[in-house]
C-alpha cells in the first residue's frame, strides 16, 4: 500500500530532538487499517519513504490518534528541507 501526501516540517525539542511530518488524518486511518501484523513497540509501523529524489526506510510514531514521520538529517540534507517547509511525501507499506 502506498500514501501520498503534503505536510509541514516540525522539530519536536525533546530529550532526543527531531524533524517530524504529521500524516493527515485520513491517512492515518487507512495506515491504522493495514498497520495490524506491521507494528512493533509502542505501535511504531515500517514504512518506506520517499521525499523529491530521496528514499528512505522509517518507521511512523503514533501520537493524538494519527502517525508523525520522523525525517532523517540525511534526508533533510539532500533535499535541503527546513522547518517550516511543506514537502510531497510518499510511504509504501509491505502489507502480506
Amino acid at each position: 500500500m502506498d500514501v501520498e501526501f503534503s505536510g509541514e516540517i516540525f522539530h519536536w525539542r525533546g530529550p532526543a530532538p527531531y524533524y517530524f511530518v504529521r500524516v493527515p488524518e485520513e491517512d492515518s486511518e487507512d495506515i491504522r487499517d493495514i498497520a495490524t501484523g506491521l507494528t512493533y513497540g509502542w505501535g511504531m509501523v515500517p514504512a518506506s519513504g520517499q521525499v523529491g529524489d530521496t528514499e528512505f526506510t522509517t518507521a511512523l510514531i503514533p501520537k493524538d490518534g494519527c502517525y508523525l514521520v520522523p525525517l532523517k538529517d540525511k534526508v533533510r540534507k539532500a533535499e535541503d528541507l527546513n522547518e517550516g517547509d511543506t514537502i510531497e511525501l510518499r510511504l509504501s507499506f509491505a502489507v502480506a
